[in-house]
């Protein structure tokens, strides 16, 4: 399938909220208030090193991942690329597009200057493990989160 990956648009909040609720954990999380959802696509827009990204097939948007570049000083200063919100439409899983959208950020966090790129993911996705360890990445932390709101 030929994908093409772009920085997302703010048109493109519709489609890259529906694939964020593709799966059985996004249903459950992910409310229908769209203005919500452009006001944070506004404010990530306007963030530093902050990136939405769209993988579009066909005129439809098919996958979306988040790419934030964080710069520190532990590991020599390095610089990292952590990805996020990493989704493929459900009816289009299995076909690689998934690898190409790691590939596409990979490309984006060396060209940032990156050094590593990192993620977390929520360990009840036995596939999505699956799926990174065949590409490479390594369950090399413990993460934790704590609610807020």
């Amino acid at each position: 399938m030929n994908v093409h990956f772009r920085d997302a648009r703010r048109t493109d909040v519709p489609a890259i909220v529906a694939l964020l609720a593709d799966d059985g954990l996004g249903a459950t999380s992910e409310k229908a208030d769209r203005a919500m959802y452009l006001a944070a696509f506004d404010g990530l827009s306007e963030e530093r090193g902050n990136t939405l990204v769209v993988g579009e097939a066909a005129g439809r948007v098919v996958a979306t991942y988040q790419l934030t570049v964080i710069s520190g000083l532990s590991l020599r200063a390095a610089r990292r690329a952590q990805i996020e919100s990493v989704r493929v439409a459900s009816d289009l899983r299995g076909r690689g597009i998934g690898a190409l959208m790691i590939a596409d950020a990979e490309k984006r966090a060396r060209a940032a200057g990156c050094s590593m790129m990192q993620l977390t993911m929520n360990k009840n996705r036995k596939d999505a493990a699956r799926f990174y360890e065949r590409l490479g990445f390594t369950p090399s932390h413990i993460g934790y989160k704590r609610q807020l709101t």
